[in-house]
């Protein structure tokens, strides 16, 4: 993994607990770290959705899996003294815009009180040495429609996107208040609209997309105009590794206990609509079949039109970049999806080749 920049040494036997383990990007992770020869203990509520990648590609085989909820501190608690971590990845969240709106109650205690549970209970590990808490790029207030950089200002109209500029301010107070004075990392990372084989979360363009053509249905596109930064799962993810790798050896003043962004070439940040088109002719030209879909013009829930990421400081000290085009991305997308479908049994076995395929070309 030396042209990423990923060390297994590094990883081997890490003791690391891994929150959101049985989501998309979290079962991605899982697997990765597996890979890298880490000791790996998990904390989620169940999958929820059914197919899921958790179970598909049998995640839980390799690792210890403790369900439970992040918004009760005794779960929480008792996860993480069971595992003694001395890493933390924090991505267990609810995730979803629309139903930060159906329900927010349910959206500001997962992702705001659930990361001061976590928080509050790492403060009790003696062996714990870094902290990552992952949170969204829709945690700008992103007034002027700007790429954002990491000194942007908070915010966010919508119950989702202000949960997550919270889950920062928490993150913060914590390292200040506590961490610091242990020499305890912590840093939070932003992502941008990540996409991948493996995701069957509902009222997200890619799953959307691929279960109307599993189920022969038309496809309603909400906000086609609407811009944003699009990335493959293992990219992010792989910003992640590395600057954990970086935060271990940070000297005293923790000069990566910051916010991190993680986004996609600016050419990537694309509308909608033209993500859409390129998706339909991948599809068509793979399958010989057509997409069907409408565009609304009006959307039905308020967010914003554009969003974008400067992603410039990973780059240039983390050494982090993106390794996809969004068009190879998008191929490799329909193409796992398509051999799930028709092999459902060897769908770890096909995420582990895509992970070596991702770490080959960056060999290259």
């Amino acid at each position: 993994m030396e042209g990423l920049g990923l060390s297994p040494p590094f990883w081997r036997n890490k003791r690391i607990l891994l929150t959101g383990h049985t989501g998309f990007k979290g079962s991605w992770l899982s697997l990765w770290l597996q890979q890298l020869g880490a000791n790996v203990t998990g904390f989620a509520l169940p999958p929820d959705t059914t197919p899921n990648l958790f179970e598909l590609a049998g995640i839980d085989q390799h690792l210890v899996s403790c369900i439970g909820d992040i918004q009760d501190y005794q779960q929480v608690s008792a996860c993480v003294q069971q595992c003694d971590p001395e890493i933390i990845i924090h991505m267990a969240a609810q995730p979803i815009v629309s139903l930060g709106y159906q329900d927010p109650l349910l959206t500001f205690n997962t992702n705001v009180m659930g990361t001061a549970n976590l928080l509050q209970a790492a403060r009790e590990c003696k062996n714990l040495q870094i902290i990552l808490v992952v949170t969204s790029d829709k945690c700008y207030d992103n007034a002027n429609h700007v790429a954002h950089k990491e000194s942007d200002p908070l915010g966010g109209d919508d119950p989702y996107s202000a949960s997550k500029a919270a889950c920062e301010m928490v993150a913060h107070s914590f390292r200040e208040s506590f961490f610091k004075q242990r020499n305890i990392h912590l840093a939070t990372a932003r992502a941008g609209n990540v996409f991948g084989g493996g995701d069957w979360s509902s009222d997200r363009l890619i799953p959307d997309i691929m279960r109307s053509i599993s189920n022969h249905e038309n496809l309603l596109i909400r906000s086609p105009d609407a811009i944003r930064p699009w990335q493959f799962v293992l990219e992010p993810l792989c910003g992640y590794l590395l600057l954990l790798q970086k935060m271990a050896t940070a000297n005293a003043d923790g000069q990566y206990n910051q916010a991190w962004n993680f986004g996609p070439a600016p050419q990537d940040e694309l509308p909608v609509r033209q993500v859409l088109a390129m998706l339909a002719d991948i599809y068509a030209r793979q399958s010989g079949k057509s997409l069907a879909y409408t565009l609304v013009a009006k959307p039905v829930l308020k967010e914003s039109l554009v969003l974008k990421l400067d992603s410039s400081k990973a780059r240039t000290e983390l050494g982090w970049q993106p390794r996809l085009d969004i068009l190879s991305a998008l191929a490799e997308t329909v193409s796992w999806y398509q051999r799930a479908h028709e092999q459902p049994t060897d769908v770890r076995k096909q995420c582990l080749a895509l992970l070596d395929c991702y770490i080959g070309r960056a060999a290259r």
